[in-house]
Order: structure tokens, then sequence, then C-alpha cells
């Protein structure tokens, strides 16, 4: 069970564990989990067909509308050319992170080279892919004070989370040869909802904490701090501070972020940034009695909100559901700590990776409702609901409407 649970976090890019990857596992062992997170941050859909055009196979149409699909890529003519965009983002952001980290940690710590080079690569990955997982015990808490690790993994898990298409389109504003170079819609709604959900996480942590665990602290390693734990909730998983030791209202705040999650086409999970602000625009919009939800200017289609509630509704109703069945496996008629639970299936769902403290000692069933919570969270509510229903189905007649009262 153990090795299924790491298996599944580390394919699933969640980072939470039942032991401690540093000092438990072999050399062998963090390597398969480091090529697992690899291989789920940039998708094994993506992946496999990504070798299935190296080795000049032919990709089916259906293949080909799925991935066009997954990465929101309407041109499907430069397809080749757009999986070496992928992978050249990918590897050169990794490469840069763990140049910067190298270079920091072996001016600052006694490490040996080649435990300096590993750590690094290690992490700059783990950060890239928001897999959030961490050679080190306390995760990168000894590193709190340290602004340069701190930046450098809050720029790879922005990177990672903000998606490949809107990286893309952030390059062609510099090297499109186009006349009009603007952003997109996606791109306007991710880098938006992003800073957003950073600034306020940032606040809210900072002044829930202020008293309570940062109050030893020298006020810029506070705001250090809350800036690394609102960017890492969001799905990376990696922490400077102890989870457990947060207020509770720090801790509904991070479910909040988790919730929400990275951007569409990223590394990273969660229900995602453009599903949260359809969602928000669509009930402002029924506030106002509007026919239409618009976002900068632009209308969103009714088969995109038709999807984001349904994203939102599966993915709060299977929280709930495996909330209920951790709380009674573990907690039975006692009652017991039911935020701890909650955040520990949010984070699971979010693949996320924070924890409470709680995730070591789970029994055999709440390790495998966290298992597969992780993998729902990953392959997507959405991908679940059309895999169970294969198709859209046309209606030849419509019923006649009549009034119920709501609310």
């Amino acid at each position: 069970m153990d090795s299924l649970f790491t298996a599944t976090s580390a394919v699933c890019v969640t980072g939470l564990t039942v032991q401690d990857t540093g000092t438990i596992f072999s050399r062998f062992g963090k390597w398969v989990i480091f090529t697992l997170f690899q291989a789920g941050g940039l998708g094994i859909m993506t992946f496999s067909t990504l070798f299935a055009v190296m080795l000049g196979r032919k990709i089916s149409f259906q293949s080909t509308d799925i991935i066009r699909s997954t990465l929101d890529k309407k041109n499907i003519l430069g397809f080749k050319k757009l999986f070496a965009y992928i992978l050249g983002i990918t590897i050169t952001a990794e490469l840069i992170g763990a140049l910067c980290l190298f270079l920091r940690w072996k001016n600052t710590t006694g490490w040996s080279v080649l435990e300096t080079a590993e750590n690094a690569i290690f992490h700059a990955v783990s950060g890239f892919c928001n897999a959030g997982f961490s050679l080190f015990p306390d995760s990168l808490a000894q590193f709190r004070s340290d602004p340069v690790i701190n930046i450098t993994m809050i720029l790879l898990i922005s990177l990672g989370g903000i998606g490949f298409i809107v990286i893309m389109d952030i390059a062609g504003l510099f090297f499109k040869s186009a006349p009009a170079k603007r952003l997109n819609l996606q791109s306007k709604i991710v880098l938006t909802v992003s800073l957003l959900l950073i600034l306020i996480g940032t606040s809210l942590i900072l002044v829930f904490e202020w008293d309570n665990l940062f109050k030893f602290m020298p006020w810029p390693q506070k705001l250090l701090s809350a800036g690394f734990q609102s960017v890492t909730s969001r799905t990376a998983g990696f922490t400077t501070i102890s989870t457990g030791k947060l207020s509770v209202p720090s801790l509904i705040t991070i479910i909040g972020l988790m919730f929400i999650g990275a951007s569409p086409g990223s590394t990273g999970g969660g229900i995602k940034t453009c599903t949260f602000a359809v969602v928000g625009a669509a009930v402002y919009a029924m506030f106002k009695n509007k026919r239409r939800t618009m976002l900068f200017s632009r209308s969103i289609p009714r088969r995109i909100i038709r999807e984001a509630f349904v994203i939102f509704f599966l993915a709060f109703s299977w929280i709930f559901v495996f909330t209920v069945l951790i709380t009674f496996s573990e907690m039975g008629a006692r009652g017991g700590d039911f935020i701890k639970a909650f955040f520990e299936v949010v984070s699971a769902f979010g693949t996320v990776g924070l924890s409470t403290g709680i995730t070591a000692g789970l029994n055999e069933f709440s390790k495998f409702c966290i298992t597969a919570t992780m993998f729902a969270g990953r392959v997507g509510p959405l991908t679940l609901a059309l895999a169970v229903a294969f198709k859209e189905r046309k209606d030849n007649y419509v019923f006649p409407e009549e009034d119920v009262m709501v609310g």
C-alpha cells in the first residue's frame, strides 16, 4: 500500500508521502519517484504521444482531437512543433532552476558536488512539475530565510502552474511577427486570477499568522514565508513552515487555494483557475440577470459554462464523500479533528501534497481513499464524467416547462 500510495502521489504530481523520501528510499527509489513525477508533470498522454511522434508512428484523429482539447490549442497544424515547444519550455525552465539552486547550495552548504547537483535537479524538476516531493525531512523549512531559494522555487512553481499555452502566448508578445500582439482570453484569465489568488492568499496568511506561527520572525521573513505558502498552496506542496501548526483560518484559506489549484494545460491540479473564473462570472451574470456571461469583453460559450459547473460540482461532491469516509474510518463515532481530514482530502484532490501531519498515520483504508482521490484529481472530474457518458446524447424531444420553487 505504501508503494502504491507513493507511486500514485508521484505520477499524479501530488507530493503526499507516507515515508520520508530522502531518508527511507534508496537512490534507485528516489530516481524512480523523480521519473514518475516528471512524466506526470508533462502528462502521461502527452508523454506517450510525444514518443509516438519521435518514432514516426501515425497519430489517430481521435488522439489528435483529445490532445488539442487538453492543451486548448485550436490550430493543430504545428502539432510536432507544439510538442517541441513544450519540451523546450520544460527543459529550459528546469535546467535554469537547477543551476540557480546548485550555485546557491554550493556556496551555502557543506554538501559534495554530486549531492548538491542531485538535490538541485530533483527539487527544480519537482518544483516546475508542481510535484512537491523533497529530499529533506522538513521540505524547504531550513531555507525559509533564504530569498534566492524561495524566489527560485516560487518562479518554478508559477511557471509550471500557469500552463504551457499561456507561457507560449506570453512569449508570442515578444517574438510574434504579426502586427497585432495581444494575449488571448485564457491567458488573461489565468494571469489575472493567479495574481489575485497569490496576493489574497499572502495577505490572509500574513494576517492570520502574524502573532501565531510568524510571531518571532522579522517582518521580511514573515512576508517571504506567507508569499511562498500562498504560491505553493495552489498545487505545489513544498513548505517552509509547519503546516500542522497553522491556525484554523489559515488552513481554511489554504483549502480554498488548493481547491482552485493551477491553470488548464499545466502541471498542476485543482478545478483550475479558468473554471473558477467562469463559475464566478456566470454567478455574477445571474445576479445581474444578464443573458450572457462575459470576461474581458468576451462572451463565454454556454458549453464552457456547463463544463465549468460540472467540474465544480463533481469536485466538491468527491471531496465531501471521501472526507466523510476518512473521518469515519479514522475517528469513527469518537469524532475528532475534522479539519485535518478535510485538508488532507482537498490536498490530494488538488494534487498539492500539503499535509497537517496525519498522512503517515492513516490506516490502509484511508490511504486507499487518498490514493483514489489523487488519481481522480489528476485525471479530472470532467474527464471521469465523459468516460462514463462516452458521448453526448441529443434529445429528439422536449418536455413542457413547469416552474418549481428554489431557495
